[in-house]
């Protein structure tokens, strides 16, 4: 799997175009109205108990606007805190802490509330089963989506279509599963491969053959089960298909290695911080 890098470059990079954004074509109209020369000390809170993450997002937002701005954290990333807790003080021109307001809280709470869900999933599937993300991510956001499953405890997945061979139901129905699997293996290059069944039919087929992980989308918790015993000695196990928080304990307890899960990215709610001056 590629890694996940969040190099300086990166981090300034994505702000950067954040506030381009956000500022084009005239820049903050709003703000400007404020005295040039006024300063502030400001409280970052949150409003939510929350895995915090994002900081360093935060952070350049206001360096970028004015590099003289004072940004003191007071919680690392991946930290747990509690609704009402301080989690960085900023300090410099009331107009440019405005002004990078927005973006640096829009950062917080996205990747906050990410690793925040994905832990919630991580408590309760236990240590023995990896909660892992996918690529059901926001289009350009992929690296720090996945960053924020790191945060909560979670495990990347494939990062993209070249990390690894994944045998899917629409390969399969364009094909045959076990010609599939045979070609991914002729052709691996040292990558992994992953098949997805929804069936114990289809597992049977490719029993026997040198892959590596055997995929079990939307099937009951029973057949799970079977699933799970059948392929435990020879494939690592993935359950996957609409498992939530109320669905995640049971699965776990089918003995599978590892839960991939879209709704850690795709629908994650957003942590409430606020800005206190």
């Amino acid at each position: 799997m590629s890694k996940i890098k969040l190099s300086k470059d990166f981090i300034r990079n994505t702000v950067k175009r954040a506030l381009n954004e956000d500022l084009y074509p005239s820049g903050d109209i709003t703000s400007s109205l404020i005295k040039n020369n006024k300063t502030i000390k400001v409280k970052l809170i949150s409003n939510e108990n929350a895995i915090v993450g994002g900081l360093l997002f935060a952070k350049q937002a206001f360096g970028l606007v004015d590099n003289k701005i004072k940004f003191k954290i007071k919680k690392k990333d991946g930290s747990n805190v509690k609704k009402g807790f301080l989690i960085a003080t900023i300090e410099g021109n009331a107009r440019n802490i405005l002004i990078a307001e927005r973006i640096a809280l829009n950062f917080l709470s996205h990747i906050s509330g990410i690793a925040t869900k994905t832990n919630k999933f991580v408590k309760l599937a236990g240590k023995k089963c990896k909660i892992c993300c996918t690529r059901k991510t926001i289009p350009n956001t992929r690296v720090i989506q996945k960053y924020a499953v790191k945060l909560g405890g979670g495990t990347n997945h494939r990062f993209n279509l070249s990390d690894e061979f994944l045998i899917k139901d629409n390969h399969i129905a364009s094909s045959n599963i076990k010609k599939l699997v045979s070609l991914a293996i002729k052709n691996k290059k040292g990558r992994k491969i992953t098949v997805e069944v929804d069936n114990l039919k289809q597992l049977n087929e490719i029993m026997g053959l040198k892959f590596n992980t055997v995929l079990f989308d939307n099937m009951s918790v029973k057949n799970l089960k079977t699933g799970v015993k059948i392929a435990k000695n020879y494939y690592e196990t993935e359950a996957s298909g609409n498992i939530n928080l109320k669905t995640v304990k049971r699965v776990a307890k089918t003995g599978v290695d590892r839960i991939s899960i879209g709704s850690i990215t795709h629908s994650a709610t957003a942590i409430d911080f606020k800005l206190e001056i």
